[in-house]
């Protein structure tokens, strides 16, 4: 059954095959929602809908699209999880394009050319590039850009010049190098650089003091430059699955930081300036090789979770118990000498300790 309302036509999850109407019935529609059915086909008449502004097709079929480029009134076309082998050349009013999840193998510099300038939000992750056109580059006026998922080996210092970008998305690649020139972006929201094979993190990165979320997890990272204190904004920083033996003191200058994920690395020891991180909530260090805590663990005042598994500890600061927030407190595969002072009166107070 499909929901048709003034301007608009809403079908998502109803097991279509084909596109209910025709082109005289759907002539003055403005949103077209067929996400998740069964299509693999549109008719071409749909290049024609004049007033069309809004056209969901994800979670379908489709190998192809017709030509779209006659919709100038469209602004969004989504088209994540179908088989598509190619970017559809865009309207010139478009500012959304999402085609994540397809099988798109290469990008034709025409479609991402001029056509494509007014785009805002891009997204292609999760298809079989291994190298975009440098006409990607050129669209100056994106504010989210997923390449996440893809098989790309490099990405230019090109990069830079998307100073209008918000969000950026490059996980899950075989990435070696970070270029500098991210740090020339005006990222406020994400960063996302896990799953890649990056060595090094340069300082130039520690100039996005306005970004909230750093993800560099699952990497190779052997050491963090000193200047990523500088990132004031930060509220999550990402960085488990690496081979970090120990940490820079600025990161205790990250006031802001509410997420700090270390597991899987080499830490024997954590400087203890990271105990002023006063708006800590969750502090993630599983299997890493700590045989000691800092002292001042009690100014971490809104920590609730601490994630200590698989290390080496064998006793506990007694200020341990002080944290006043603490809600549960995962000790277990360690060593610990018998039932320490500070885990009773954490259990006393509610704190869930497992060990």
């Amino acid at each position: 059954m499909t929901t048709r309302t003034d301007g608009e036509l809403r079908a998502p999850g109803r097991g279509l095959t084909r596109v209910p109407g025709t082109a005289g019935d759907l002539a003055g529609v403005r949103l077209i929602d067929l996400a998740w059915n069964d299509l693999t086909e549109l008719p071409s008449w749909l290049g024609g809908l004049r007033s069309l502004e809004e056209l969901r097709l994800d979670g379908n079929r489709l190998g192809a699209v017709p030509d779209l480029t006659g919709l100038t009134a469209l602004r969004a076309l989504h088209l994540d999880g179908n088989r598509l082998t190619e970017v559809p050349a865009c309207p010139p009013g478009l500012r959304t394009l999402f085609l994540y999840g397809n099988a798109v193998t290469g990008l034709p510099p025409d479609r991402l050319g001029p056509a494509a300038a007014g785009l805002r939000h891009l997204s292609l992750g999760g298809n079989r590039l291994t190298d975009v056109p440098d006409t990607l580059w050129e669209l100056t006026g994106l504010e989210s850009l997923n390449l996440a998922e893809n098989r790309l080996t490099e990405v230019p210092s090109a990069v830079g010049r998307l100073t209008a970008l918000r969000m950026l998305d490059l996980a899950h690649n075989r990435l070696t190098v970070i270029p500098p020139e991210l740090g020339d972006l005006g990222l406020t929201d994400y960063l996302y650089l896990g799953d890649n094979a990056f060595t090094e993190v340069p300082e130039a990165l520690a100039k996005l003091d306005r970004l909230s979320y750093l993800g560099l997890d699952a990497n190779r990272l052997t050491r963090l430059p000193a200047s990523l204190g500088a990132m004031a904004a930060l509220t999550e920083l990402r960085l488990s699955g690496n081979r970090l033996a120990e940490l820079p003191r600025s990161l205790g200058g990250l006031a802001r930081l509410r997420e700090l994920h270390l597991r899987g690395n080499r830490l024997t020891a954590l400087p203890p300036e990271l105990t002023r991180l006063g708006e800590l909530r969750h502090l993630d260090l599983r299997d890493n090789l700590l045989a000691e805590l800092p002292a001042g663990m009690a100014g971490l005042t809104r920590l609730a979770h601490l994630d200590l598994r698989n290390n080496r500890l064998r006793e506990l600061p007694a200020d341990l118990a002080d944290l006043p927030a603490l809600a549960k407190l995962d000790l277990r595969w360690n060593k610990l000498d018998g039932d320490p002072e500070p885990l009773r009166r954490l259990r006393e107070r509610g704190c869930a300790v497992l060990m």
